[in-house]
Protein backbone atom coordinates (compact mmCIF):
# COMPACT_ATOMS: atom_id res chain seq x y z
CA UNK A 1 0.00 0.00 0.00
CA UNK A 2 1.28 2.90 -0.87
CA UNK A 3 1.51 5.53 2.55
CA UNK A 4 0.56 9.11 2.12
CA UNK A 5 2.78 11.36 4.27
CA UNK A 6 1.76 12.92 7.12
CA UNK A 7 2.58 14.04 10.49
CA UNK A 8 1.10 12.36 13.25
CA UNK A 9 1.27 13.71 16.38
CA UNK A 10 0.32 12.34 20.10
CA UNK A 11 0.66 15.39 22.09
CA UNK A 12 1.14 14.83 26.06
CA UNK A 13 0.64 18.00 27.95
CA UNK A 14 1.42 18.50 31.50
CA UNK A 15 -0.11 21.21 34.15
CA UNK A 16 -1.72 19.67 37.59
CA UNK A 17 -3.82 17.26 34.95
CA UNK A 18 -2.21 15.67 31.59
CA UNK A 19 -3.88 16.11 29.10
CA UNK A 20 -3.94 14.41 25.44
CA UNK A 21 -4.86 16.35 22.06
CA UNK A 22 -4.33 13.64 18.85
CA UNK A 23 -4.38 14.36 15.56
CA UNK A 24 -2.31 13.96 11.98
CA UNK A 25 -1.36 17.00 10.44
CA UNK A 26 -0.01 18.06 7.24
CA UNK A 27 3.97 19.05 7.75
CA UNK A 28 3.91 21.63 5.15
CA UNK A 29 1.02 23.33 7.19
CA UNK A 30 2.44 23.33 10.83
CA UNK A 31 3.54 27.02 10.40
CA UNK A 32 0.08 28.52 9.42
CA UNK A 33 -2.45 26.05 11.77
CA UNK A 34 -0.17 24.16 14.60
CA UNK A 35 2.78 25.97 15.16
CA UNK A 36 1.41 28.32 18.18
CA UNK A 37 -0.79 26.07 19.75
CA UNK A 38 2.17 23.09 19.65
CA UNK A 39 4.48 25.67 21.20
CA UNK A 40 2.08 26.88 24.05
CA UNK A 41 1.61 23.17 24.98
CA UNK A 42 5.68 22.90 25.02
CA UNK A 43 6.93 22.67 21.86
CA UNK A 44 10.22 24.26 21.47
CA UNK A 45 11.04 23.64 18.05
CA UNK A 46 9.48 25.85 15.24
CA UNK A 47 7.56 24.28 12.33
CA UNK A 48 11.21 25.11 9.73
CA UNK A 49 13.18 22.64 12.66
CA UNK A 50 10.15 20.09 11.61
CA UNK A 51 10.04 21.02 7.98
CA UNK A 52 12.29 22.85 5.44
CA UNK A 53 12.99 22.75 2.59
CA UNK A 54 15.71 25.00 2.37
CA UNK A 55 17.40 23.95 5.62
CA UNK A 56 18.26 20.87 7.33
CA UNK A 57 14.76 19.57 9.36
CA UNK A 58 13.54 16.63 11.40
CA UNK A 59 11.65 15.48 7.87
CA UNK A 60 14.92 14.57 6.58
CA UNK A 61 15.85 12.05 9.58
CA UNK A 62 12.55 10.78 9.35
CA UNK A 63 11.92 7.88 6.28
CA UNK A 64 9.33 5.97 4.65
CA UNK A 65 10.68 2.22 5.15
CA UNK A 66 9.26 -0.35 2.32
CA UNK A 67 5.96 0.52 1.55
CA UNK A 68 3.77 1.15 4.54
CA UNK A 69 6.26 1.65 7.20
CA UNK A 70 8.68 5.14 9.09
CA UNK A 71 12.29 4.47 10.02
CA UNK A 72 14.46 6.92 11.91
CA UNK A 73 17.90 7.70 10.47
CA UNK A 74 20.37 7.26 13.59
CA UNK A 75 23.72 8.23 12.63
CA UNK A 76 25.37 9.66 9.84
CA UNK A 77 26.38 6.91 8.08
CA UNK A 78 22.77 6.13 6.81
CA UNK A 79 22.00 3.73 10.52
CA UNK A 80 18.29 3.78 10.20
CA UNK A 81 16.06 2.42 13.47
CA UNK A 82 12.66 0.91 12.49
CA UNK A 83 10.16 -1.52 14.30
CA UNK A 84 10.96 -5.82 14.04
CA UNK A 85 7.32 -6.21 12.11
CA UNK A 86 8.06 -3.59 9.44
CA UNK A 87 12.03 -5.47 8.92
CA UNK A 88 9.91 -8.77 9.34
CA UNK A 89 9.45 -9.62 5.59
CA UNK A 90 13.54 -9.09 5.10
CA UNK A 91 14.48 -10.94 8.23
CA UNK A 92 12.27 -13.73 7.37
CA UNK A 93 13.70 -13.40 3.46
CA UNK A 94 17.23 -13.92 4.70
CA UNK A 95 16.59 -16.67 6.96
CA UNK A 96 17.20 -20.73 6.18
CA UNK A 97 16.61 -23.46 8.34
CA UNK A 98 20.85 -23.43 9.02
CA UNK A 99 20.38 -19.54 9.53
CA UNK A 100 17.14 -18.94 11.02
CA UNK A 101 17.74 -15.11 11.79
CA UNK A 102 13.46 -15.06 12.83
CA UNK A 103 14.22 -17.57 15.43
CA UNK A 104 17.51 -16.72 16.41
CA UNK A 105 18.21 -13.00 15.15
CA UNK A 106 20.93 -11.28 13.37
CA UNK A 107 23.74 -9.20 14.09
CA UNK A 108 26.72 -7.99 11.42
CA UNK A 109 29.51 -7.35 13.39
CA UNK A 110 30.97 -4.65 10.75
CA UNK A 111 29.73 -3.65 7.64
CA UNK A 112 31.16 -6.55 5.39
CA UNK A 113 28.27 -8.72 6.86
CA UNK A 114 25.41 -6.62 6.58
CA UNK A 115 22.95 -8.43 4.43
CA UNK A 116 21.29 -6.66 1.25
CA UNK A 117 17.68 -6.92 0.88
CA UNK A 118 16.34 -6.57 -2.89
CA UNK A 119 13.10 -5.07 -3.93
CA UNK A 120 13.46 -2.94 -0.60
CA UNK A 121 13.69 0.66 -0.53
CA UNK A 122 13.87 3.62 1.44
CA UNK A 123 12.18 7.32 1.15
CA UNK A 124 13.13 10.72 1.69
CA UNK A 125 10.57 13.51 1.45
CA UNK A 126 12.12 15.96 -0.25
CA UNK A 127 9.25 18.55 -0.54
CA UNK A 128 5.71 18.59 -0.53
CA UNK A 129 3.33 21.24 -2.08
CA UNK A 130 -0.47 21.91 -2.78
CA UNK A 131 -1.03 20.96 -6.32
CA UNK A 132 -5.17 21.03 -5.51
CA UNK A 133 -5.41 23.92 -8.61
CA UNK A 134 -3.85 22.83 -11.14
CA UNK A 135 -4.90 18.87 -10.84
CA UNK A 136 -8.45 20.01 -10.99
CA UNK A 137 -7.90 22.76 -13.95
CA UNK A 138 -10.48 22.21 -16.12
CA UNK A 139 -12.75 19.57 -14.00
CA UNK A 140 -16.44 20.84 -14.20
CA UNK A 141 -19.26 19.52 -11.82
CA UNK A 142 -21.23 18.84 -15.21
CA UNK A 143 -18.67 15.72 -15.74
CA UNK A 144 -19.27 12.35 -15.28
CA UNK A 145 -17.19 10.35 -12.82
CA UNK A 146 -15.15 8.63 -15.37
CA UNK A 147 -14.52 11.85 -17.49
CA UNK A 148 -13.48 13.97 -13.69
CA UNK A 149 -10.92 10.63 -13.22
CA UNK A 150 -9.21 10.50 -16.77
CA UNK A 151 -8.96 14.96 -16.40
CA UNK A 152 -7.37 14.67 -13.25
CA UNK A 153 -5.29 11.46 -14.11
CA UNK A 154 -4.04 13.45 -17.00
CA UNK A 155 -3.27 16.25 -15.07
CA UNK A 156 -1.19 14.52 -12.11
CA UNK A 157 0.78 13.21 -15.40
CA UNK A 158 1.67 16.56 -16.62
CA UNK A 159 2.56 17.94 -12.94
CA UNK A 160 4.57 14.82 -11.89
CA UNK A 161 6.43 15.19 -15.29
CA UNK A 162 7.13 18.88 -15.12
CA UNK A 163 8.30 18.22 -11.00
CA UNK A 164 11.51 15.13 -12.42
CA UNK A 165 12.43 16.70 -15.06
CA UNK A 166 16.42 16.80 -14.64
CA UNK A 167 16.70 15.31 -10.87
CA UNK A 168 16.39 12.11 -10.05
CA UNK A 169 13.82 12.45 -7.82
CA UNK A 170 10.71 11.08 -7.65
CA UNK A 171 6.34 12.45 -7.63
CA UNK A 172 3.67 11.06 -5.88
CA UNK A 173 0.49 13.38 -5.79
CA UNK A 174 -2.28 11.77 -3.39
CA UNK A 175 -6.03 13.38 -2.67
CA UNK A 176 -6.51 14.46 0.69
CA UNK A 177 -9.69 14.72 2.57
CA UNK A 178 -11.76 12.45 0.02
CA UNK A 179 -10.52 14.48 -3.14
CA UNK A 180 -11.06 17.79 -1.73
CA UNK A 181 -6.89 18.66 -2.03
CA UNK A 182 -4.46 17.36 -3.90
CA UNK A 183 -1.02 17.30 -2.39
CA UNK A 184 2.11 16.75 -4.83
CA UNK A 185 5.02 14.94 -2.63
CA UNK A 186 8.73 14.85 -4.44
CA UNK A 187 10.87 11.70 -3.09
CA UNK A 188 14.35 10.34 -3.10
CA UNK A 189 14.20 7.01 -2.87
CA UNK A 190 17.21 4.69 -2.35
CA UNK A 191 17.65 0.69 -3.28
CA UNK A 192 20.88 -0.19 -1.46
CA UNK A 193 19.27 -1.29 1.85
CA UNK A 194 21.16 -3.90 4.16
CA UNK A 195 19.63 -5.67 7.27
CA UNK A 196 22.44 -5.04 10.08
CA UNK A 197 20.52 -6.32 13.04
CA UNK A 198 17.44 -7.41 14.63
CA UNK A 199 16.75 -9.71 18.12
CA UNK A 200 15.29 -13.13 18.36
CA UNK A 201 11.54 -13.13 17.60
CA UNK A 202 10.98 -13.83 20.88
CA UNK A 203 11.68 -10.15 21.85
CA UNK A 204 11.19 -8.66 18.67
CA UNK A 205 7.49 -10.33 18.50
CA UNK A 206 7.54 -10.63 22.32
CA UNK A 207 3.46 -12.01 23.36
CA UNK A 208 2.78 -12.62 19.69
CA UNK A 209 -0.74 -12.16 18.47
CA UNK A 210 -1.95 -11.71 21.91
CA UNK A 211 0.11 -8.97 22.93
CA UNK A 212 -0.28 -6.96 19.30
CA UNK A 213 -2.58 -4.20 19.06
CA UNK A 214 -2.30 -3.85 23.21
CA UNK A 215 -1.22 -1.65 25.39
CA UNK A 216 0.75 -1.48 27.54
CA UNK A 217 2.97 -3.21 25.35
CA UNK A 218 6.59 -5.08 26.63
CA UNK A 219 8.04 -5.79 22.81
CA UNK A 220 11.99 -4.99 21.57
CA UNK A 221 9.89 -4.16 18.46
CA UNK A 222 13.12 -3.27 17.07
CA UNK A 223 15.44 -3.63 13.85
CA UNK A 224 18.36 -1.99 12.20
CA UNK A 225 19.07 -1.18 8.43
CA UNK A 226 21.49 0.99 6.55
CA UNK A 227 21.25 2.74 3.63
CA UNK A 228 24.14 2.63 1.35
CA UNK A 229 24.44 4.64 -1.42
CA UNK A 230 27.19 5.76 -4.50
CA UNK A 231 29.82 8.21 -4.46
CA UNK A 232 27.87 10.70 -5.30
CA UNK A 233 26.21 10.05 -1.97
CA UNK A 234 22.97 9.36 -4.24
CA UNK A 235 20.92 6.44 -4.92
CA UNK A 236 22.81 3.47 -6.99
CA UNK A 237 21.77 0.18 -7.01
CA UNK A 238 23.31 -2.42 -5.13
CA UNK A 239 26.92 -2.68 -5.29
CA UNK A 240 29.47 -3.68 -3.41
CA UNK A 241 31.72 -0.32 -4.14
CA UNK A 242 28.44 1.57 -2.85
CA UNK A 243 29.30 3.91 0.57
CA UNK A 244 27.31 4.34 3.65
CA UNK A 245 25.04 6.73 3.20
CA UNK A 246 25.44 10.50 4.65
CA UNK A 247 22.32 12.05 5.33
CA UNK A 248 21.15 15.51 5.61
CA UNK A 249 20.08 15.38 9.36
CA UNK A 250 20.21 12.24 11.55
CA UNK A 251 19.16 11.88 15.43
CA UNK A 252 20.75 11.04 18.58
CA UNK A 253 19.20 8.79 21.09
CA UNK A 254 18.36 10.18 24.39
CA UNK A 255 19.20 7.84 27.46
CA UNK A 256 17.45 10.36 29.71
CA UNK A 257 13.76 9.70 28.62
CA UNK A 258 10.58 11.23 29.37
CA UNK A 259 9.15 12.46 32.17
CA UNK A 260 5.37 12.63 33.18
CA UNK A 261 3.78 15.77 30.81
CA UNK A 262 7.14 15.90 28.22
CA UNK A 263 5.45 17.75 24.83
CA UNK A 264 5.47 14.42 22.93
CA UNK A 265 5.09 13.77 18.83
CA UNK A 266 5.46 11.35 16.28
CA UNK A 267 6.74 12.58 13.39
CA UNK A 268 6.06 9.40 10.76
CA UNK A 269 3.88 8.06 7.75
CA UNK A 270 0.77 6.52 9.83
CA UNK A 271 -1.27 5.65 6.44
CA UNK A 272 -4.29 7.48 6.34
CA UNK A 273 -7.30 8.00 8.76
CA UNK A 274 -10.99 7.42 8.76
CA UNK A 275 -12.15 10.23 11.10
CA UNK A 276 -14.19 11.47 8.47
CA UNK A 277 -16.36 8.48 7.58
CA UNK A 278 -19.75 9.22 7.79
CA UNK A 279 -22.28 6.64 10.51
CA UNK A 280 -23.58 4.59 7.81
CA UNK A 281 -19.99 4.01 6.61
CA UNK A 282 -18.86 2.96 9.96
CA UNK A 283 -21.57 0.77 10.80
CA UNK A 284 -20.65 -0.68 7.40
CA UNK A 285 -17.51 -1.46 8.67
CA UNK A 286 -18.22 -3.02 11.68
CA UNK A 287 -21.12 -4.94 11.15
CA UNK A 288 -20.36 -6.48 7.93
CA UNK A 289 -16.82 -5.33 6.17
CA UNK A 290 -15.04 -6.50 9.58
CA UNK A 291 -16.55 -9.58 10.19
CA UNK A 292 -16.14 -11.08 6.83
CA UNK A 293 -12.42 -9.89 6.98
CA UNK A 294 -11.65 -11.40 10.31
CA UNK A 295 -13.61 -14.83 9.19
CA UNK A 296 -11.46 -15.07 6.20
CA UNK A 297 -8.48 -15.02 8.19
CA UNK A 298 -9.20 -17.37 10.54
CA UNK A 299 -9.35 -19.22 8.10
CA UNK A 300 -6.59 -18.68 6.14
CA UNK A 301 -4.40 -18.50 9.62
CA UNK A 302 -5.85 -21.72 10.56
CA UNK A 303 -4.42 -23.41 7.21
CA UNK A 304 -0.90 -21.56 7.60
CA UNK A 305 -0.87 -22.44 10.92
CA UNK A 306 -1.55 -26.20 10.33
CA UNK A 307 1.03 -26.62 8.20
CA UNK A 308 3.97 -24.02 9.76
CA UNK A 309 3.85 -26.81 13.34
CA UNK A 310 4.62 -29.28 10.95
CA UNK A 311 7.70 -28.11 8.92
CA UNK A 312 10.03 -25.62 9.75
CA UNK A 313 10.70 -24.76 5.71
CA UNK A 314 7.06 -23.89 5.34
CA UNK A 315 7.10 -21.90 8.94
CA UNK A 316 10.08 -19.51 7.44
CA UNK A 317 8.28 -19.50 3.91
CA UNK A 318 5.27 -18.65 5.38
CA UNK A 319 6.10 -16.58 8.14
CA UNK A 320 5.55 -13.07 7.01
CA UNK A 321 2.50 -13.79 5.55
CA UNK A 322 1.27 -15.22 8.58
CA UNK A 323 2.23 -12.37 10.10
CA UNK A 324 0.36 -9.71 7.73
CA UNK A 325 -2.81 -11.54 8.00
CA UNK A 326 -2.34 -11.91 11.83
CA UNK A 327 -1.75 -7.80 11.83
CA UNK A 328 -4.92 -7.24 10.45
CA UNK A 329 -7.13 -9.81 11.80
CA UNK A 330 -6.34 -8.63 15.48
CA UNK A 331 -6.95 -4.88 14.14
CA UNK A 332 -10.35 -5.56 12.83
CA UNK A 333 -11.36 -7.26 15.61
CA UNK A 334 -10.19 -4.63 17.99
CA UNK A 335 -11.57 -1.88 16.06
CA UNK A 336 -14.58 -3.30 15.86
CA UNK A 337 -15.13 -4.24 19.75
CA UNK A 338 -14.09 -0.66 20.62
CA UNK A 339 -16.74 0.82 18.38
CA UNK A 340 -19.15 -0.72 20.02
CA UNK A 341 -18.13 -0.18 23.62
CA UNK A 342 -18.36 3.40 22.95
CA UNK A 343 -21.26 3.34 20.89
CA UNK A 344 -19.36 4.82 17.88
CA UNK A 345 -21.99 4.73 15.20
CA UNK A 346 -24.72 6.08 17.72
CA UNK A 347 -21.77 9.05 18.89
CA UNK A 348 -21.41 9.52 14.63
CA UNK A 349 -25.40 9.58 14.25
CA UNK A 350 -25.77 12.37 16.66
CA UNK A 351 -23.11 14.34 15.33
CA UNK A 352 -24.24 14.14 11.90
CA UNK A 353 -27.25 15.83 13.14
CA UNK A 354 -26.37 18.29 14.94
CA UNK A 355 -23.91 19.37 11.79
CA UNK A 356 -27.01 19.12 9.51
CA UNK A 357 -28.78 21.22 11.68
CA UNK A 358 -26.27 23.93 12.11
CA UNK A 359 -25.97 23.97 7.84
CA UNK A 360 -29.95 23.62 7.89
CA UNK A 361 -29.14 20.37 5.05
CA UNK A 362 -32.00 18.30 6.05
CA UNK A 363 -29.45 15.08 5.27
CA UNK A 364 -25.54 14.59 5.23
Amino acid sequence: MTRIFFVSFFLLLSTLNLHAEEGMWIPLLLEQKNQTDMQTMGLKLTAADIYSVNQSSLKDAIVLFGGGCTGEVVSDQGLILTNHHCGFGQIQARSTIEHDYLTDGFWAMNQSEELPNPGLTVSFLVSMSDVTSEVLQGVTPQMSMNERYKKIRSNTSVIKRKATEGNHYEAQIRPFYYGNEYYLMIYEIFTDIRLVGAPPSNIGKFGGDTDNWIWPRHTGDFSIFRIYAGTDNKPAPYSKDNIPFKPRRHLSISLKGIQPGDFTFVYGFPGRTEEYLPAQGVDLAVNIVNPIRIALREIRLGIINSYSEKNDTIRLRYAAKHAGIANGWKKWIGESRGIKRIKGVEIKKEFETRFANWTGVDEV
